[in-house]
């Protein structure tokens, strides 16, 4: 049994999440210790306890101290079997950090699956269903399986009350690929989104996108959404490559004004612009486990984030590769899985 330390490094639940992803993939069981006990709340909450049981669904796996607070979980894993699955998180948790807990195991599942998730699917604190579907997905499709994610309902923080469903039809081996050279941008797109909120937000950020990235009118978005369960306020900046396509994202927060939302996430944009690489920060963490499992594949990106350094590090508990890293000048690097 693997053991794992859920305070080290980055310490949240990332850890968790990827420790029983690589689990289900490799059969192996682990025990973590101290679950995110960096945290303001550590142990384990709703979100990452849907995150277990999604695990033990998917792979009728068994988990010991799978409870609301609990700082230690041991998972055993059993046969990873695709099929038709439901998860609730109750609460404005993310589904799609749920719904990355079981997809490297349902990618390569003898069956195609379909998960539908309810509650949180725009959180300040997770990928968004956007960056998921047109960062994330279209790069794990170029390895072989096919992922269909539909945004059914949207569901803000704190209301909750969204829902998504993924369509999965597997592969029986994963290409690797490498992302080294920076193509040329093909188009820069924003979206600015509200419920329960006036559309005059959404303008209003919009507007500063447009300033500052050089985004014309017929490249910007204003959507309304009727059927949320609680206000809120979305924008999403595209940054659209040949082989790969970056998503910034801000969220609308009381008492934080429109200008300063659109700032950060356009300030975010340009950091990636400037940084001239074809991989931002986010999209890194996320590419390290796929491309572990296909024990192959490289990316050039920005410094390595302490979240990515942290994941890495879980994965070469469970998979017989190295993370290389070697970092280059203006503090890009080259990330490379070497088997």
């Amino acid at each position: 049994m693997i053991s794992i330390d859920g305070s080290a490094g980055e310490g949240g639940g990332q850890i968790l999440r990827s420790a029983l992803a690589l689990s289900m993939v490799t059969g192996q069981p682990f025990r973590i210790e101290r679950i995110r006990a960096n945290r303001d709340k550590p142990g384990l909450m709703r979100q990452h306890l849907t995150s277990v049981r999604a695990a033990c669904a998917v792979c009728a796996g068994e988990a010991e101290g799978a409870e609301l607070g609990s700082s230690v979980l041991e998972f055993t894993p059993g046969a990873v079997r695709g099929g038709e699955y439901a998860f609730e998180i109750g609460t404005a948790g993310s589904t799609t950090l749920v719904l990355q807990t079981v997809l490297p195991a349902l990618i390569t599942a003898s069956d195609p699956s379909t998960v539908v998730l309810s509650c949180g699917t725009h959180n300040p604190h997770a990928p968004s269903v956007d960056f998921l579907r047109t960062s994330f997905v279209p790069l794990v499709e170029r390895m072989g399986p096919r992922v269909g994610i539909e945004l059914i309902r949207h569901g803000f923080y704190p209301a909750g009350g969204g829902k998504i469903r993924a369509e999965i039809t597997p592969a029986e081996v994963l290409t690797s690929f490498e992302i080294l050279e920076t193509a040329p941008i093909v188009s820069r797109r924003a979206a600015a989104a509200t419920a329960g909120l006036p559309p005059s937000i959404a303008k209003r950020e919009l507007a500063v996108v447009a300033e500052r990235l050089g985004i014309t009118e017929e490249y910007l978005t204003i959507e309304r959404i009727d059927d949320a369960q609680g206000p809120g306020n979305v924008l999403s900046i595209e940054v659209e490559r040949a082989d790969v396509t970056e998503v910034f994202t801000g969220f609308g927060e009381r008492g934080v004004s429109a200008e300063r939302v659109a700032s950060t996430a356009a300030k975010s944009a340009q950091g990636y612009l400037v940084a001239g690489v074809p991989v931002w920060r986010y999209l890194a963490d996320q590419l390290m486990l796929p491309l572990a499992m296909a024990r192959g594949g490289a990316f050039r990106t920005g410094p390595l984030s302490r979240h990515a350094v942290t994941n890495a590090g879980v994965i070469e508990r469970f998979l017989d590769v190295r993370v290389h890293v070697v970092s280059g000048k203006d503090d890009a690097c080259c990330v490379r899985i070497l088997s």
